[in-house]
């Protein structure tokens, strides 16, 4: 049985109150960390103006986790259309 890990993130005002609203229901991150589904993630709003955290936080459970260079989405996507266009996260619901 896997130990489920607790991992704490900065998240910049507007993105945050996103998610206590449930409009955003996915998190962007780069890969510089371990996490795993059934984690929990808690998210700390950070202010990047004040350079501080504003007190509020949350704590989601972490479902799928996909993890991709961008070489290796130039099996869908041209590279020089990744660089162009940029890539986009959808959620489902």
């Amino acid at each position: 049985m896997r130990y489920m890990n607790t991992i704490e993130k900065k998240v910049w005002p507007e993105y945050f109150q996103h998610i206590v609203d449930g409009k955003k229901t996915f998190e962007l991150r780069l890969n510089d960390f371990k996490v795993n589904e059934g984690d929990t993630l808690v998210l700390r709003e950070w202010d990047p103006a004040t350079k501080d955290y504003t007190g509020r936080k949350l704590e989601k459970k972490v479902g799928y986790v996909g993890a991709w260079k961008i070489d290796d989405l130039a099996q869908f996507w041209p590279r020089k259309e990744i660089d162009d266009k940029g890539l986009q996260v959808i959620s489902l619901k």
